[in-house]
């Protein structure tokens, strides 16, 4: 028997690959970061080949690290970095240009007429979702009409569009088989969460053609085998889901009114709401979780855009720490930030502001202001933005949140998550597997193949690590969270659409 499961988690930054056994533990973990490309202010990309290269150099290291024959793997499972848009040649591979990554806000315009034309409501009724540059849908329309002869051999079939999750699909199997999953299907603003199909209207409206879209499946199915000359044998690949909804399945967030958060790149919390879809009034996106055979299950997310990125940034834009993971301890050099509050709002605010014209913005530097100071902030921005979706998600579902489940790197920060419940007023719970998004695909991907029997396994295997509770006096919270809305404020509406 099988003893493994494979997941390839393709991250904004980086590509992993991690093993898990039956308990859900970890068997080995490898990781690549890959660069990024800014061709412009607040336009990102990313070179698909990269992300090939570094996912598969990742999935052969995972397995000679953890001594793992290719026999032992019973299924792979994948997730992925979600509206991130690759078009690419059917006969050949070859993409046609970058990939435009999920934060990029180059069809920011194009958003902006299509809001001016009356077109949102329909595209939110249909689909759950804003018109924003964010998602997929309006990435494809630029760059069929900016590569010369694009849109007519797409029209063909000849070019195909797909999220990482299918152009990884696609290049594990040999170029075999172009699909993807409902959940990464509900971030196009192209499918219809309702009737579970692309939706013609919509197609049209975006001037996108069917013959260049992959086909849907649930979450968990087996897709496909990967092509034996990559690992020797065929291994079917049997989970995929985008990484927020795979994180929270690895949350066994499995009843309506569990919620978990990401800090990740982004920061992302979601919200069961069972087997209906609960229409956002404050600013929250309406999405698919994922499907299990017949059955649906529906969320509300809040999708923050720079979560983690802003320590990156301290890192490589500012040269303030040398890794990562310095952040923490230089943090900690200050009882708090000394009325520093930094909104990074480098490429627009996400929820449930939806402000593309926003900046990033450091207020309150004094004489006094130190680099320790900087970088608590940057850290609590993390959880101020948090608190802000927090507050749209209890209105929109009506129920006041118990408890929220945290993963992503930055869940790590004792100090980040001991701010959040003092911010919430609630317990924060960290799991001791933290690596919930690559566990997540790995039981999608399990459990379409009998590795585990059903949600109950899932369940079994989750173990709290740590519960963080509220500490600190509401009135300082309060008087802080104030200060935070007013420093947003001054961030929005800043950049010119050209």
């Amino acid at each position: 028997m099988p003893s493994h499961v494979l997941a390839l988690d393709q991250g904004t930054t980086s590509s992993r690959a991690i093993l898990f056994r039956r308990d859900g533990v970890p068997a080995g973990t490898a990781q690549q970061e890959f660069e990024q490309i800014y061709p412009s202010a607040g336009h990102v990309e990313h070179d698909p080949q990269a992300i090939w290269d570094s996912q598969l150099s990742t999935a052969h290291k995972v397995l000679k690290s953890a001594k793992v024959e290719t026999e032992n793997v019973a299924a792979i499972g994948i997730t992925n970095q979600r509206e991130t848009t690759i078009l690419w040649d059917r006969e050949t591979g070859r993409p046609l240009a970058n990939a435009i990554v999920w934060q990029s806000r180059v069809t920011a315009p194009i958003c902006e007429r299509m809001k001016l034309d009356g077109l949102e409501p329909t595209f939110r009724e249909k689909t759950g979702l804003v018109l924003d540059a964010y998602f997929s849908g309006t990435k494809i329309r630029h760059l069929l009409d900016t590569i010369d002869g694009a849109r007519i051999r797409a029209e063909r079939g000849d070019v195909l569009f797909g999220t990482v999750d299918s152009y990884l699909i696609w290049r594990l199997t040999g170029g075999r088989v172009h699909r993807t999953d409902v959940s990464n299907a509900s971030r196009t603003l192209l499918f219809n969460i309702h009737t579970l199909d692309w939706d013609d209207e919509l197609l049209a409206l975006m001037d996108v053609p069917r013959a260049m879209l992959p086909e849907v499946q649930a979450s968990s199915n087996i897709y496909g085998e990967t092509d034996e000359s990559l690992f020797g044998r065929r291994i079917p690949i049997a989970g995929c889901a985008g990484d927020q909804q795979a994180a929270t399945f690895g949350q066994a967030c499995f009843a309506a009114g569990d919620a978990k958060n990401t800090y990740g790149t982004g920061c992302f919390m979601l919200l069961n709401t069972g087997s209906k879809p609960v229409a956002s009034e404050n600013g929250l996106l309406t999405t698919i979780g994922w499907q299990i055979g017949n059955e649906v299950t529906y969320c509300l997310e809040g999708s923050v855009f720079i979560a983690g990125a802003v320590v990156q940034w301290l890192r490589d834009g500012l040269g303030l720490i040398a890794q990562s993971s310095d952040v923490g301890p230089l943090a900690k050099q200050v009882a708090d930030t000394d009325g520093v509050y930094f909104v990074p709002a480098f490429v627009g605010l996400g929820a449930p502001y939806w402000d593309p014209t926003a900046r990033g913005m450091i207020i309150g530097l004094t004489r006094g202001t130190s680099q320790a100071h900087i970088a608590r902030a940057a850290v609590e921005s993390m959880a101020f933005q948090t608190r802000d979706v927090l507050e749209a998600m209890q209105r929109d579902a009506g129920i006041n949140l118990a408890t929220l489940k945290v993963d992503g790197g930055a869940s790590a920060n004792d100090g980040l998550m001991q701010f959040q419940a003092d911010l919430l007023g609630v317990p924060v719970r960290r799991p001791v597997v933290q690596e919930t998004t690559a566990l997540g695909a790995a039981y999608l991907a399990g459990l379409a193949v009998g590795f585990w029997t059903d949600h109950h396994d899932v369940r079994r295997n989750w173990a709290l690590d740590r519960e963080f509770t509220a500490e600190a006096p509401p009135d300082d919270i309060a008087h802080r969270y104030t200060d935070w809305l007013r420093a947003v404020e001054r961030s929005r509406h800043w950049a010119r659409h050209e």
